[in-house]
């Protein structure tokens, strides 16, 4: 049999994650230190971790209804109406899924028809482009920039809409420039919006590492809730990312259609995670306040890191990365990556990996102890200098 030739040729044409391909190198090497993945060095909060447990030990292990618990979809529905000022019926317009990416998926294949196109700022998170694709959408992508703060325009907006263009997706706090739009800037997006007639997938897992002020959903807007299915999860915020579970809150009558493809699909998400995530929302916020402000100190550490060396670096206003400028050096963000893993060991993501605007930077994560950080921007200064000194 000729397996290769009867796989979906969608499916084999698209790329692999270039988030994962200088981990798989690093993993095979010793005393590497990694600077890529975007994960929390915090342990889950105890008392989340213990909410897990008990309900593990009652034997609370059945499936669970498959929008969710309605006692998580409750408290989601609180979160929301506390943080966001934004009201969601907990029986019609909440979903909880496995992880964001999940709900991300659901919210995609719920609206598209084949030929749709979905507007996708980049540089951004790599799943939305593939996930159009395979739902036989048309991903186009809007280049952000710097001079911008990397934010989306609504001059941006209005110059790629057509009559096909179904959804915009909008990664605030983004990964991996940590760029933020704050209520003056989606207010101009708004209205772009409302006049097309366009849906919003707002993802916006990284809304609790908001730095300088409260984060600000396009969901809050008027006339906006209508059209706008939020994303949100717990793998950021309270360091649940091996917990696997997200959420969505939209209009009922998508929340109803997402709902049915994760029926079956995935049946539910996790009944012990669920539990446990009923404690994040209704008693972890001091636990929330302590990683934001910590991750506050790294931030700052790590850009006045990479500028003291010669690398122009974006100040993030949200999430956990910096976006240093490498150009400077004279590489491309891979073959920079690719020397700096085998001459210092230490692993980034090269910035194409987010789409092609990305191309010239780096994504460094500062999810890690400052010790782990100050090691990492040590060696990486040593790179620098050296490739300095052996240029002509």
């Amino acid at each position: 049999m000729d397996l290769e030739n009867m796989l979906s040729q969608r499916t084999v044409s698209l790329k692999p994650s270039g988030i994962r391909k200088f981990f798989d190198i690093a993993n095979e090497m010793e005393g590497v230190i990694a600077l890529g993945v975007g994960e929390p060095d915090f342990k889950t909060p105890y008392s989340v971790r213990r909410a897990g447990i008990e309900n593990l030990q009652h034997g609370q292990t059945r499936y669970s209804a498959n929008a969710g618990l309605m006692e998580l979809r409750r408290a989601i529905c609180d979160y929301m109406l506390r943080k966001f000022n934004l009201s969601y019926d907990k029986k019609t317009e909440v979903l909880v899924t496995v992880g964001g990416s999940e709900a991300i998926d659901l919210a995609i294949r719920a609206f598209l028809n084949p030929g749709d196109e979905v507007l996708i700022p980049e540089p951004c998170f790599v799943c939305y482009a593939p996930i159009v694709t395979l739902t036989s959408g048309v991903p186009v992508a809007i280049p952000t920039h710097e001079k911008d703060h990397f934010r989306l325009t609504p001059e941006q907006l209005e110059a790629a809409i057509t009559p096909k263009t179904k959804m915009l997706v909008l990664p605030y706090p983004n990964n991996p420039t940590g760029a933020v739009m704050r209520r003056e800037h989606l207010e101009a997006i708004a209205e772009v919006l409302r006049r097309h007639d366009i849906i919003v997938l707002s993802d916006e897992i990284y809304a609790e590492l908001t730095y300088n002020g409260r984060h600000c959903s396009i969901a809050e807007l008027p006339d906006m809730k209508e059209r706008t299915i939020v994303v949100n999860g717990f793998s950021k915020t309270f360091a649940m990312t091996g917990w696997r579970l997200g959420f969505a809150a939209g209009p009922a009558a998508a929340i109803k259609q997402m709902t049915k493809i994760h029926q079956y699909a995935i049946m539910c998400a996790p009944t012990t995670s669920q539990y446990a995530a009923i404690e994040a929302l209704d008693h972890c916020e001091e636990n929330i306040c302590q990683m934001r402000e910590e991750y506050n100190s790294r931030r700052r550490f790590v850009v006045d890191g990479f500028n003291k060396m010669g690398l122009h670096t974006f100040e993030p206003e949200g999430a956990f990365y910096v976006f240093p400028c490498i150009r400077s050096t004279g590489l491309s963000s891979e073959k920079f990556c690719e020397e700096l893993l085998y001459s210092k060991k230490v692993a980034v993501v090269p910035g194409n990996a987010f789409g092609d605007s990305g191309e010239g930077f780096i994504r460094v994560s500062y999810s890690y102890s400052v010790q782990h950080l100050k090691t990492a921007l040590q060696r990486i200064a040593e790179f620098i200098e050296e490739r300095k000194e052996n240029q002509p």
